[in-house]
């Protein structure tokens, strides 16, 4: 995926975060929120990313007004680029 493409994304996804979240946080918090997720293995390389992590527990679930507009982002901007390749 182009980065430029990858810089559209966060740009668009950034203001749908839970008020004082992360990037890191609101993408693991929307892979905990899918149907059928039971874990969720993310990495840290340190003490404090992996403190960041173990906090996404600690936030509600994403509304369903955001999960709309991060489905609508994967749909307009990175769909066209990789769903072929499965």
């Amino acid at each position: 995926m182009p980065f430029e493409v990858g810089l559209a994304a966060v740009r668009r996804l950034a203001p749908l975060a839970p008020a004082g979240a992360t990037m890191a946080q609101f993408a693991l918090r929307w892979i905990v929120d899918q149907p059928g997720a039971t874990v969720v293995i993310p990495g840290a390389r340190n003490a404090s990313q992996a403190q960041g992590n173990a906090a996404v527990g600690d936030l509600a679930p994403l509304s369903p007004e955001a999960q709309s507009a991060i489905t609508e982002v994967y749909d307009d901007l990175i769909r066209p680029l990789i769903h072929d390749r499965w």
